[in-house]
């Protein structure tokens, strides 16, 4: 399933490997362009983050921007963990009933860490798994 990037997206996915030498798979951004969340390469998070994270901060002084990196993988239930990271996610289950939904299970001092400040880093894990693997909806148990 390829996906759709839109002109910014891939301005600033271009400038992300310029930066850091790794391929980005994948771009969201905010309304008002002040957060990034990049979906690297599978295997190319140490190097997008660098030593001390002196690489992922050159990139973000570079866009003026937050930026959040998850790592890509091949399997939706991987992919879908680490959109959640860093909550310890314990197991995720993929149910195909009417609906393709993703079931996370996550350490319960982790459940602020899922869902994120306002509901961000769960709505972003919704987002990046529809696009991705065409999962419709993320639930944590």
């Amino acid at each position: 399933m390829g996906v759709t990037l839109d002109d910014d997206a891939r301005q600033y996915l271009a400038a992300f490997e310029d930066v850091t030498g790794v391929d980005g798979r994948d771009c969201l951004v905010t309304e008002d362009g002040d957060r990034l969340l990049i979906v690297v390469e599978r295997g190319g998070m140490g190097e997008a983050i660098g030593p001390g994270g002196r690489t992922v901060q050159r990139f973000e002084d570079r866009v003026d921007a937050q930026v959040r990196l998850v790592e890509g993988a091949d399997e939706p239930e991987t992919f879908v963990a680490n959109a959640l990271a860093p909550a310890a996610v314990y197991n995720v289950t993929i149910s195909e009933n009417n609906d393709t939904v993703a079931y996370v299970e996550v350490a319960e001092d982790d459940h602020g860490v899922a869902i994120g400040t306002d509901g961000r880093t769960i709505d972003a894990a919704r987002t990046l798994a529809n696009r991705h693997f065409e999962i419709d909806d993320v639930q944590l148990l």
